[in-house]
C-alpha cells in the first residue's frame, strides 16, 4: 500500500514530528510513504519525495516541515479536483494523510465526498478546532509568547512605559489568554469579548495612579472594540489582501492601540508584534510527543479503513472523529473562562 502525506497552511512546530510518525507507523505496517510537496500544491503539480525510516530520523525535533507547505486551495484552480485525482492514479496512492488546519481539513473532507480515501490530522496554532482538546504547536507558541512577555516586563519597567504586545489569534484567543496570564500581562483583549478603549485606558492610568509605573497589555491580533464604539469597531486589516481560502490578512492592531493608549493616558507607549517567531523553532516535548501521536493515529486509520476520520485528543486518548465534525465548529475562548482568568 501506498500513502501519500502532506502538509497545508501555516507551519507549526510539531509538523516534522507528525510527518515521522506517519513514516515509522506506516513501515511498521509495510506501508510505502511519499510525501508532496508544498501541501495541496505539490499534489496538483505531481511533486513528491519518498519518505523512510533513515530520512525522517530525529525531524521530530525541528520547527517547520521537511514537506514545506502552502495555503493553495486545490478548489480554486484550474481543474483542480481531476488534476488531483490524475496525480493519486499516477503515483497509486491508495489514501492521503492530510495535516492541517480548518482550510486543509475542509479540502480533505471535499477530496473524501468525492471517493478519494483521506484521514485528517488536526494542525492549528491557535487551538481553536473544536473536535480536538488540543493541537501540536499551541503549547510551543504559549510557551514563546510567555517567555517574550517576561522579557517586556523588564525593559517596560525601566523605562515607565506601556508595552502593548500582539499575539496570534484570529478569531480565538487560547494563545493570548494563557499566555497573557503566564506572563502577568495587566491588560488581556481576545477576538470572542470585545473590549472598550476607556475601559482599558481607565486600568492603566490607575495602575500609575497607584505607582505602578508601567503596563503589559497582550492582545491578540484579531481582538476589536465592542459594538457601537468608534474606535476601532472591526479587525485590523490588511486592506485587499485575503488568502485562497478567503481568509483575512490582519495587521496593525498593536500600532492603533500604542498611539490611542498614549494619546488618552498621556503615558509613554510601545508596541511589538510577536508574530512568526510563534511559529518557529523547535517544538516543546509536549508537542513533540502529541504530534507523534497523530501520526501514529493517522496510519491507524488508514489500516481500518476509517477514512473521512481525523485524529483527536480527548482527555489523554488519541480517538477520531469525522473531517466534517473537524472543520464544522471553531472551538472558541468561553467568556465566563476569560472573566474568570482576567482579574
Amino acid at each position: 500500500m501506498r500513502i501519500g502525506v502532506l502538509t497545508g497552511g501555516g507551519d507549526c512546530p510539531g509538523l516534522n514530528a507528525v510527518i515521522r510518525g506517519v513514516v515509522l507507523q506506516g513501515e511498521k505496517e509495510g506501508y510505502e510513504i511519499i510525501g508532496f510537496k508544498d501541501g495541496w500544491l505539490g499534489v496538483l503539480e505531481n511533486r513528491w519525495e519518498r519518505l523512510t525510516k533513515e530520512s525522517v530520523e530525529d525531524i521530530q525535533r525541528e520547527g517547520g516541515t521537511i514537506l514545506h507547505t502552502s495555503r493553495t486551495n486545490p478548489f480554486k484552480e484550474t481543474e483542480g479536483l481531476a488534476r488531483i485525482k490524475e496525480t493519486i492514479k499516477k503515483r497509486g496512492i491508495n489514501a492521503l494523510v492530510a495535516i492541517g488546519g480548518d482550510d486543509t481539513l475542509g479540502v480533505a473532507n471535499k477530496l473524501y465526498e468525492e471517493g478519494i480515501k483521506a484521514v485528517g490530522v488536526p494542525k492549528t496554532i491557535d487551538n481553536d478546532l473544536s473536535a480536538t482538546d488540543y493541537t501540536f504547536g499551541f503549547d510551543t507558541a504559549i510557551n514563546i509568547a510567555v517567555e517574550a512577555i517576561d522579557r517586556l516586563h523588564t525593559t517596560a519597567r525601566s523605562h515607565h512605559r506601556v508595552i502593548v504586545v500582539e499575539i496570534m489569534g484570529r478569531h480565538a484567543g487560547w494563545i493570548t489568554l494563557e499566555a497573557g496570564i503566564g506572563g502577568g500581562a495587566h491588560v488581556i483583549l481576545i477576538p470572542e469579548v470585545p473590549f472598550h478603549i476607556e475601559e482599558v485606558c481607565q486600568i492603566l492610568t490607575k495602575r500609575k495612579e497607584e505607582g505602578k509605573t508601567y503596563s503589559i497589555v497582550a492582545v491578540a491580533e484579531g481582538a476589536k472594540a465592542a459594538k457601537g464604539s468608534k474606535f476601532l469597531s472591526r479587525e485590523v486589516v490588511k486592506e485587499g489582501e485575503t488568502d485562497a481560502f478567503g481568509n483575512i490578512y490582519l495587521k496593525g492592531i498593536t500600532e492603533v492601540l500604542e498611539k490611542e493608549i498614549a494619546k488618552r493616558t498621556g503615558i509613554e507607549t510601545r508596541s511589538v508584534i510577536l508574530g512568526h517567531l510563534q511559529r518557529g523553532g523547535r517544538p516543546s516535548a509536549f508537542d513533540r510527543f502529541l504530534a507523534t501521536r497523530f501520526g501514529i493515529k493517522a496510519i491507524e486509520l488508514v489500516k481500518e479503513e476509517k477514512f473521512g476520520q481525523m485524529a483527536s485528543l480527548k482527555g489523554t486518548e488519541i480517538i477520531s472523529v469525522p473531517l466534517k465534525e473537524a472543520v464544522g465548529k471553531r472551538k472558541l475562548v468561553p467568556r465566563k473562562l476569560y472573566e474568570e482568568m482576567v482579574i
